[in-house]
């Protein structure tokens, strides 16, 4: 046998499980502790249900509400906060140990645009050939980006190797 599908939301009506409730009316009047089932006939007398809006309580706090348009506004807020909320994501940069000046300079503008719009960025150094035995210059390239953001970004990993790899993870301030 299939167990019934749970139920989202608060509880209403019948679904309220405990014997007593704190029931506010319509108009945020509190009518006090009363037992379920009466207020279920009061809530149903004005056109409402009885919908349990602190179960924690002792005992559950209910109100009489309309369900549906209560779950419709919950929704729209829920939606409202989700739209506000900013997601941070990792931009990469990849740069090569001889870098030219001009080409270094397009590339931290990149840097602090993508700072300036909340993300981290991850430089990435790659090594060719034998690059690989000149690893202090890949190192004072990072130190040298790491200077040039200081005042707008924290390393939040400091350089380090990865196969053939260098890599930083700088994070807005």
């Amino acid at each position: 046998m299939m167990a019934p599908p749970v139920k989202s939301g608060p509880r209403y009506n019948t679904m309220i499980q405990s014997d007593k409730v704190r029931v506010i009316d319509e108009n945020g009047e509190n009518l006090g502790v009363m037992y379920t089932r009466e207020a279920i006939e009061q809530a149903a007398e004005v056109g409402l249900d009885l919908v349990e809006v602190s179960p924690n309580a002792d005992p559950p706090v209910c109100k009489f509400l309309d369900v549906g348009k209560y779950r419709y506004e919950a929704q729209k807020k829920a939606n409202a906060a989700r739209k506000t909320q900013k997601t941070q994501e990792i931009k990469e940069i990849k740069m090569r140990p001889n870098i030219d000046d001009h080409d270094y300079d397009t590339k931290m503008r990149n840097v602090q645009r993508f700072i300036e719009d909340g993300d981290k960025v991850k430089v990435t150094l790659r090594f060719r050939g034998r690059e690989l035995s000149h690893q202090q210059l890949g190192m004072n390239l990072l130190k040298r980006v790491q200077e040039d953001v200081a005042e707008i970004a924290k390393v939040e990993a400091y350089p380090r190797m990865e196969g053939r790899q260098m890599l930083m993870v700088l994070s807005p301030k």
